[in-house]
């Protein structure tokens, strides 16, 4: 489909995310003729930079990690030497099949025009694109969707401009292994790529400026995770700030403030993970009318309308928790109110998530902190991965179990389950919490032998000997 200059179309879809795509789709369906801008490629960072080769590159230094693992099952271990093209090319092909698979159903969309390049507010609901192949289009339309996520945040750090370093995308890309990996931050992207590598082959350090790695998670289970890292072979440095870097002939130096005094250390590669930043900054959002808050992040309500009319923002660009799954709600969302005749909205939703080391970090609901900040009277059962039948049976035994349950009600206030399929736990919780069912639900249900599900009938057994 053809597109003029200053075309108006019924929506706009400013970013092809995990709620761009569905909300295109659902608004040509519907038949509202529709625009989607992409800069680069189908799927957004999901797809392309973030769930999808990331979770296929862990699998991939899973299967290498427990080849080296042959002892603990009775068979002799091999070196698991692991070709960085192979997996890189694993990865790839697994993108590009997603990828395909988006903008192929959407090559035949009835009502939707795919417009590659960088879209920029002109006037109120009115955009500029400026094509990928050097033309220019304006349009407008009644609606304008803004879902064009975050990138890296890059901190402002001595020699950083003059040292070569990589960020959570440009570092799934190496074709050979880093001989020693220095990460700079200690939250999700560090511990999954750290672990990864560290498996892989490379050396690793994690330089954290905070107390803990994972500072949303209690110090108890960040502990945890540390030790599990530490077990790895991982070098761990907290309460610590790189103060410069520099370039040398075989990598970089990093020159770091300890609490024990100052280092230095050399590596091979530098991965920057110190955050996210919105993608804001070029979307001239002024001329729009749309706020944004202190930090780029746009401002929105519980219906992610904006503070411009017929403007909304979904996924990671209004701030918030950055999750696929929470993009992909924001679009059920706008959905249901504008197509649905519904009213739904993000007041009082459930944000699971998951941790991609191994074993996982399944979160869903209250922290301990959390709960004790809002004032909740609340128990904490908790439960090591040694004691559960499953793990010791499949040689997974690192990672505890801890579920908050309100003294009053009884309802589950929230869990961490750090263990081989902590993520899947921590839903089976979730289910739990969604039907408003008491902790006696899960210790007294009839799970199948030997199961993870049935370490939710034992973290409580302790709470049953009370009550007797």
């Amino acid at each position: 489909m053809s597109v003029k200059a200053t075309d108006h179309f019924d929506a706009i879809i400013l970013g092809s995310g995990q709620a761009g795509n569905p909300l295109a789709s659902a608004l040509a369906k519907s038949g509202r003729r529709t625009a989607i801008i992409e800069s680069k490629h189908l799927g957004g960072t999901c797809i392309n930079e973030g769930c999808t080769p990331t979770k296929t590159m862990v699998a991939s230094a899973r299967a290498a990690w427990l080849a080296r693992r042959g002892a603990d099952y009775g068979f002799s271990a091999c070196e698991a030497a692991v070709n960085m093209e192979q997996v890189r090319a694993r990865k790839r092909q697994i993108v590009d099949s997603s990828r395909e698979h988006h903008e192929k159903a959407f090559s035949s969309m009835e009502n939707l025009t795919v417009l590659m390049g960088l879209g920029s507010f002109a006037a109120p609901r009115q955009l500029r694109v400026e094509l990928n192949d050097g033309s220019q289009q304006v349009i407008s339309a009644e609606h304008v969707f803004i879902n064009t996520g975050c990138r890296s945040a890059i901190p402002p750090l001595n020699g950083l401009d003059e040292t070569p370093f990589l960020d959570n995308n440009s570092i799934m890309e190496l074709d050979r292994l880093p001989e020693h990996l220095i990460i700079l931050g200690g939250g999700y992207i560090a511990v999954e790529f750290g672990q990864m590598f560290r498996r892989f082959g490379s050396r690793v350090t994690i330089v954290q400026s905070g107390r803990q790695l994972l500072e949303r998670e209690d110090p108890d289970i960040a502990e945890e995770v540390q030790q599990i890292l530490t077990q790895d072979g991982i070098e761990i440095l907290l309460s610590s700030m790189a103060s410069r870097v520099r370039p040398t002939s075989g990598g970089l130096t990093a020159d770091v403030k300890t609490p024990s005094g100052p280092r230095t250390i050399q590596g091979s590669h530098l991965l920057v993970a110190t955050g996210r930043v919105p993608n804001t900054d070029r979307l001239n959002l002024t001329a729009a009318g749309v706020a944004t808050d202190s930090r780029g992040y746009i401002e929105v309500n519980d219906r992610l309308e904006t503070s411009a009319p017929g403007v909304y923002a979904l996924g990671d660009v209004k701030g918030g928790p950055a999750f696929t799954h929470i993009s992909y709600d924001d679009y059920r969302i706008v959905k249901a109110n504008l197509l649905d005749g519904g009213s739904r909205t993000t007041t009082g939703r459930m944000v699971p998530y998951t941790v991609y080391m191994d074993p996982q970090l399944g979160r869903i609901g209250l922290t301990e902190a959390e709960a004790r900040e809002a004032g909740n009277s609340f128990r904490i059962a908790k439960m090591p991965m040694t004691s559960v039948a499953r793990a010791r049976e499949i040689a997974e035994i690192r990672g505890v179990m801890k579920i908050l349950v309100d003294s009053t009600t009884e309802k589950i206030l929230g869990a961490a389950m750090l263990g081989s399929e902590g993520g899947e736990m921590a839903a089976m919780v979730q289910i739990a919490m969604m039907g408003g069912l008491g902790f006696t639900a899960l210790r007294d249900a009839i799970f199948a032998h030997p199961t993870w599900a049935e370490s939710l009938n034992n973290i409580f057994f302790a709470w049953a000997d009370e009550s007797a």
